[in-house]
């Protein structure tokens, strides 16, 4: 009778652990999307500015040919503002939503370990800020490159909502990769990812990172690709030597103990 009373109560802390889990990561959620709603606020105002910057590329094909951004519907230009708003709330608020990640990744760290989420919120953080400027950095060379096919005689008229969505996938999906390894560092100190793995892992790594790079970038653009693969390559095996001296500790510990217990 009390061994079942016992399973009973396993499983009724299952379940609330569960319940838990799933409100914290609600709560985490919500604070992510507050912080990006008030941020927006501010992206508003300053869209025009990243609209001014979007035309840079335009403006000087312009010097050569005809070439200006439009919008297609009467909403058009509103509805730019809008998305870059959001935008620009997104890059803003990645000190906030990074964070909120990594807290609720705290629990499968020991109290030990538990430090060493600023670490992975402070290397987040400028790193994902490094990859969005790295992808605004080479987007008007893929711009200038893309539309250079076309003649002089020819008009280049880029609908406002399709190439902001190119330009903005670019930048978000550069930023977001830069801080993939940072996420592999935290699924080694979590237990779930080995160091051994990882290196295992290195030419599916680099296979992935080419083919990433190569979609983000036309194919013509090779001086954008590896200016974009590099880095992302390096930072690989920057979370591999981090996850290899966090194992040869943890290596290091677990035979002090056996032997202190033998």
């Amino acid at each position: 009778m009390a061994t079942r009373s016992g399973r009973w109560r396993n499983k009724s802390d299952e379940r609330m652990s569960l319940a838990e889990h799933l409100r914290e990561l609600r709560r985490r959620l919500v604070i992510s999307a507050i912080a990006i709603l008030v941020t927006a606020v501010a992206g508003f105002f300053l869209a025009p500015f990243v609209i001014d910057a979007l035309r840079v590329p335009i403006n000087q094909i312009a010097e050569q040919r005809n070439a200006e951004i439009i919008y297609t519907t009467v909403t058009g230009a509103f509805d730019l503002r809008l998305a870059i708003s959001f935008t620009i709330a997104i890059v803003l608020a990645s000190p906030v939503w990074l964070y909120q990640i990594f807290a609720f990744l705290v629990p499968g760290l020991t109290s030990k370990e538990k430090r060493y989420t600023f670490g992975f919120f402070f290397s987040a953080v400028p790193l994902f800020f490094l990859g969005a400027a790295a992808g605004w950095f080479v987007f008007p060379h893929m711009v200038e490159l893309l539309t250079s096919f076309s003649s002089q005689e020819d008009s280049t008229l880029l609908d406002a909502k399709i190439y902001y969505d190119f330009v903005i996938k670019l930048v978000l999906a550069v930023g977001i990769a830069f801080v993939l390894p940072v996420f592999l560092v935290l699924l080694n100190f979590t237990g779930v990812l080995s160091a051994a793995s990882i290196l295992k892992g290195w030419r599916v790594a680099i296979l992935v990172i080419t083919l990433f790079t190569a979609l983000a970038t036309p194919a013509a653009d090779v001086v954008s690709m590896f200016l974009l693969a590099v880095p992302m390559v390096i930072l690989y095996f920057a979370a591999f030597g981090v996850a290899w001296l966090h194992d040869r500790r943890v290596a290091r510990r677990e035979a002090a103990f056996a032997t202190a217990t033998a």
